[in-house]
């Protein structure tokens, strides 16, 4: 029966900074990992993908990205960067163990935890399977339906999808870089756009990273229990904002949050107009609050008036189709890009929602030793981000150290 003090399971980049954070307390730990080390950056990504953020913000504070840390790296270079950086840290991972099942222990502290190559028991239990889990697929269009529906999660390349055209389900970032792929491709294009932000690229000089971090955006806490909305961020073409205007006016042909499927015809709310213009006005406020940062603060920040101006309102958005037909639109192919579920079912401990969603407070939960980091909005909006996903696992070491000390008490 193999031991250990802390358990972390998962090794992308939640585990990856755990293990850091818990090697600098002086804890004893292992990191389990199913695949390989950041297997869903290499493997759980479309081929042309680059991060959302520019290199020099999103990393680990003690090692650079090797390219332009202006730029916007491919996805299989940050799967490179996480191998190189637990090599760096000297992090204790084995790969390719599964956990399966965990259970507390009876009558003492800690958990039995059975994996693919043996049980173990540990003290504590850090879960960093991450946000990316299960693809979502609301049941709207039936699975008889005579069109091809695959999750984001499967997408790779225009290639790969039959002839005709294709709906993309989705306002955030996934299915905006998505469906611009495909309309640059030469595919005819349709984007269902529900309720979303979509921020400046870049404003006055400065990235958007770094005016959520100098005005407090990356601290804000999730507003609901409901669905988030939609955050349409793009590192495509050397990172570019995100203008629904634009994709119409480029012949992607834009549509309301999806409704309901009955025959060969989808439904979709009269909510398009709506959903664009809000997220519009709260990109206006977003410059004036940048604005006023920059004059308080007495920054030699060039002035960006261009930045205000939108482009004539498309008609598809002033006057959207509400219905579309599979048939007459020739569209083949479905892509949900409508985010992921999660899967605990083989984590029984009372930790859990009725729903199978995590319950904690800032990653800590009502259960002695068990902890979730690099989850959606864990402390703020940058908790799922490469950088925040740092900070948060330094938060949780930190706590496991002052929990240790007072169950070493004697």
């Amino acid at each position: 029966m193999q031991t250990t003090d802390t358990l972390v399971i998962g090794g992308g980049q939640a585990g990856i900074a755990m293990s850091e954070h818990l090697s600098k307390e002086g804890i004893e730990h292992i990191v389990l990992e199913k695949n390989r080390i950041a297997e869903a950056w290499r493997t759980r990504r479309w081929d042309s993908l680059v991060a959302n953020g520019p290199c020099w913000h999103d990393r680990f504070p003690s090692m650079l990205f090797e390219d332009d840390q202006e730029g916007f790296i491919h996805h299989d270079k940050v799967a490179d960067y996480f191998q190189k950086y637990a090599e760096h840290i000297n992090a204790p991972v084995q790969i390719g163990v599964a956990v399966t099942k965990v259970t507390p222990l009876k009558g003492r502290q800690g958990y039995h935890v059975t994996t693919s190559e043996g049980e173990l028991e540990v003290k504590r239990i850090v879960v960093a399977t991450g946000a990316f889990q299960v693809p979502s697929i609301p049941p709207i269009i039936a699975s008889t339906a005579n069109v091809q529906q695959i999750h984001s999660d499967s997408y790779k390349n225009p290639e790969q999808l039959p002839e005709g055209a294709v709906l993309v389900i989705g306002s955030g970032s996934s299915g905006v870089q998505i469906a611009k792929e495909l309309n640059a491709a030469g595919k005819k294009v349709y984007l269902s756009v529900g309720a979303h932000e979509r921020p400046p690229r870049r404003y006055r000089g400065r990235d958007n990273v770094w005016w959520l971090g100098v005005l407090g955006g990356w601290d804000r806490e999730k507003p609901n229990d409901g669905p988030l909305k939609g955050f349409a961020v793009s590192g495509m073409n050397g990172g570019e904002t995100v203008d629904f205007r634009k994709l119409a006016h480029d012949g992607i042909h834009l549509l309301g949050l999806t409704k309901s499927f009955s025959g060969d015809t989808l439904t979709f709310n009269d909510d398009l107009f709506e959903n664009v213009n809000e997220a519009e006005q709260n990109y206006l406020a977003l410059l004036d609050v940048a604005d006023k940062y920059v004059e308080d603060n007495g920054l030699d920040l060039p002035e960006e008036p261009e930045a205000r101006e939108f482009l004539a309102l498309p008609e598809s958005i002033s006057n959207p189709s509400l219905s579309i037909d599979f048939s007459e639109s020739n569209i083949t192919t479905v892509i949900w890009a409508t985010g992921f579920k999660y899967d605990y079912s083989w984590l029984e401990v009372d930790v859990l929602d009725e729903v199978g969603r995590p319950l904690h407070n800032r990653g800590v939960t009502s259960a002695t030793g068990i902890y979730f980091v690099g989850l959606p909005f864990l402390s703020g909006q940058g908790s799922s981000f490469i950088w925040g996903v740092w900070h948060d696992a330094g938060r949780i070491a930190e706590h496991i150290a002052i929990k240790r000390k007072y169950h070493e008490y004697s």
